[in-house]
């Protein structure tokens, strides 16, 4: 990371700076051998705390609601888009409609006030678009559904069994693709996943999440992934195997705080510093 580069052009200082501490922790391997690397002897690993975070909340009315509404029609989501995404989503819709008959896209915009100009340049290219913050029903021949509201994404992560992580097709760093894995999602990610480099790679590696380079690669894996329902299931139960495993971080986190913790619960100052 450019961090870690600026940070070795200091490394005396670094070195003295991170000396002081009798323990580093990490969220990575990787980020513990560049601690140590830079001075911090002590430094391990322990988990990512992101994963020990509970799953997205959803409505149980509003869900029961929506799954009534959907039926079987099949469906991918777009979540967490950003400027340029929205339009990549629809022109994957439009491809993929002929060969999936009903198919719904959902989009969740990163930013729900963008959802009035989105819906508007979506019905200004022909397609058939209903937006949650108006109440608008999804009708059977509805294609794109915007739900441009805030603190939903839970409840539309369990509606789609296929996942895009948004932010990822464009340069800004990609979203959280735990919170896809936690609800059972088969995790589609672009390449610019900086933000979360490391459980990106480890959902790959699990076979848990495809990258996709540009817009055509994402059509192509969505549509596998709507025709395949056997890999689309084995996708997401090994996404959501992976993410339950690694939730034990804040445990290991307490157990090595512990000894810090203590001296201050009996009333007594700690010898080290954390």
């Amino acid at each position: 990371p450019r961090s870690f580069a600026g940070w070795r052009r200091f490394r005396g200082l670094i070195r003295k700076l991170l000396g002081g501490f009798q323990l580093c922790l990490a969220q990575t391997e990787a980020d513990a051998l560049r601690l140590r690397e830079l001075g911090a002897g002590n430094a391990k690993y322990v988990g990512n705390l992101k994963f020990s975070v509970p799953p997205l909340p959803a409505a149980e009315a509003e869900l029961k609601k929506l799954r009534d509404a959907l039926g079987s029609r099949p469906r991918w989501l777009a979540a967490s888009t950003h400027a340029g995404e929205e339009a990549m989503a629809a022109r994957v819709h439009r491809e993929l409609k002929p060969r999936h008959a009903g198919l719904l896209t959902i989009i969740v915009p990163r930013h729900p006030d963008r959802g009035p100009e989105i819906a508007a340049a979506l019905v200004s290219d022909g397609l058939a678009v209903a937006r949650r913050s108006s109440g608008d029903k999804v009708r059977p021949d509805t294609d794109i559904y915007v739900a441009d509201t805030m603190g939903e994404l839970g409840l539309f992560y369990r509606l789609a069994s296929v996942a895009f992580m948004g932010k990822s097709l464009v340069p800004l760093g990609g979203q959280n693709p735990i919170e896809a894995a936690r609800l059972g999602c088969a995790i589609v990610h672009g390449p610019h996943m900086m933000n979360f480099e490391d459980i990106a790679e480890r959902l790959r590696t699990l076979n848990a999440a495809r990258l996709v380079d540009d817009e055509a690669a994402l059509a192509a894996a969505v549509a596998a992934l709507l025709a395949d329902g056997k890999e689309r299931d084995r996708m997401a139960a090994a996404a959501e195997a992976f993410a339950v495993a690694e939730a034990g971080a804040v445990d290991a986190v307490v157990a090595e705080l512990k000894p810090f913790i203590q001296p201050l619960a009996k009333g007594s100052r700690p010898r080290a510093r954390a």
